[in-house]
This record gives structure tokens, C-alpha cells and sequence, in this order.
């Protein structure tokens, strides 16, 4: 199932919509978190939402500093008790070169559950906070081009454009349905 997993990018659909809960806890989600860590990873990124690899789950995985013992997943994500601003620059692999300031919550409260559906409850501030909340984003259909502005997007323009015509020659329109057929009159004879 996971091994033909790859990132989806912007404009794709799929990445617009709201994700559902996951209710089962087997093998296969523990295997889409292990292929999730390994793109992750070969994207350079430090975390990832299962809707970017096409699957509208509330999942998201996440390594904040690259090292081995740092690796997270978070099924069911809530957060909540939202402290203070900031902002900061946020790159998304869905969106590959496209970086822009954002401003989040500095601190963040996280409910959610592991692969076993144990329940995790942290709280955090910084970085951390901030990935959490790119990653739900993610999980609600919201995309970096959201939280853009007008100068960003005016900034972004030539490779949103790319990525939209990628995106086009990637997945063609599907053919009109075929017209039906006018009867044909018989000669009068």
C-alpha cells in the first residue's frame, strides 16, 4: 500500500480537504507513518501530514531536530490553549520553493494519540508549536498559500504558476462523454 507513497503537491485537490478520523489502529497505519518518516526525510523536511501523500487521514509524523530518538506521529491531532504570536518563515513540501513569513501561536497544546491509540497530551512553544500547527493546517485543508498575502503570492507567482502547470500536463482533463448520437432520418424512398 505505502510503497508507491510520494508527496502531492499544490494544486492537487486532495490537498484541500478536511481529513477524517482514524478510528483503526493496525499495521497498515503504522506502515504509512514508516513510509511517511522515509520521504519525509528524502524531502529534507521535518514533518509531514498524511494528506500530502494523498490520504485524507488525521495523521500527521514529525522529527524537529533530525535525530533518530526525535521522531513523532500524531493520530487524531486537537490543539488548543493558544499562547502568544510570532512569526517566522515556513516552507512546505507540498509547495517545493516556496517559503513565507507566518504567524503562529507561540505555545500550543497538543491532545492526540500514538499508533497504538494511546493518548498523548503535551504542551510546547517554539519550533515544536509551530510545526503542529503547519501540520494540522494540513489536516484541515489549509496550505501555505492560505496564510499568504497579496506580496507573497505576487512574490511566489512564477513558481505557483509552474506548480500549476505540472499539475495540468500531470493529470489531464478526461475526455467529454461522447455526444448523443443524432437519429438518423431513413431516406424517404
Amino acid at each position: 500500500m505505502s510503497d508507491s507513497l510520494q508527496i502531492i503537491c499544490w494544486p492537487d485537490p486532495r490537498l484541500k480537504k478536511l481529513s477524517k478520523p482514524i478510528d483503526t489502529f493496525d499495521e497498515k497505519l503504522s506502515s504509512l507513518a514508516a513510509k511517511m518518516f522515509d520521504l519525509m526525510r528524502e524531502s529534507r523536511g521535518v514533518g509531514l501530514a498524511a494528506p500530502q501523500v494523498g490520504k485524507n487521514i488525521r495523521l500527521f509524523v514529525m522529527n524537529h531536530n533530525g535525530e533518530p530518538g526525535s521522531d513523532r506521529v500524531y493520530v487524531n491531532p486537537i490543539l488548543s490553549d493558544a499562547e502568544g504570536d510570532e512569526e517566522a518563515e515556513e516552507g512546505c513540501l507540498s509547495l517545493p520553493k516556496v517559503n513565507v513569513m507566518v504567524v503562529r501561536s507561540k505555545t500550543m497544546r497538543l491532545k492526540a494519540m500514538d499508533l497504538n491509540g494511546k493518548p498523548i497530551e503535551q504542551t510546547e512553544t517554539g519550533y515544536i508549536a509551530r510545526i503542529w500547527q503547519h501540520e494540522v493546517d494540513h489536516l484541515n485543508g489549509i496550505l501555505l498559500t492560505d496564510r499568504m498575502g497579496p506580496v507573497a503570492k505576487m512574490a511566489h507567482r512564477k513558481i505557483l504558476r509552474e506548480l500549476e502547470d505540472k499539475y495540468a500536463e500531470d493529470h489531464p482533463p478526461a475526455p467529454p462523454p461522447p455526444s448523443p448520437r443524432a437519429k438518423k432520418k431513413k431516406p424517404r424512398l
